[in-house]
């Protein structure tokens, strides 16, 4: 399992987020498996985003492609967005 964390700022929350659910579709066909929105407590427009995908190779494939590219134009992203690809290193439980 692969995590693809996206940050950017947007121009209207809104606007954003019903692009991006339109496109959730089209996420899950390539491998998402889990979406979880985040905005930051100070300013709503700046918005985190966490893919849970099926595997790595994917979610390389989805945060290089044209579609996700297309979709923050689209969305009002206003700036240069910050994405990583994560894989799970540890896992404890609480004790």
């Amino acid at each position: 399992m692969a995590v693809l964390v996206i940050r950017h700022r947007v121009q209207r929350y809104d606007t954003w987020k019903a692009i991006f659910d339109e496109d959730a579709t089209s996420r899950h066909a390539l491998g998402s498996r889990r979406e979880r929105v985040f905005r930051d407590d100070a300013d709503a427009d700046e918005v985190l985003i966490y893919l849970e995908w099926d595997d790595d190779e994917r979610a390389h494939l989805f945060a290089q492609s044209d579609n996700l590219r297309d979709a923050m134009v689209r969305s009002g992203v206003a700036d240069r967005p910050d994405v990583w690809i994560l894989k799970e290193a540890d896992r404890r439980p609480f004790s």
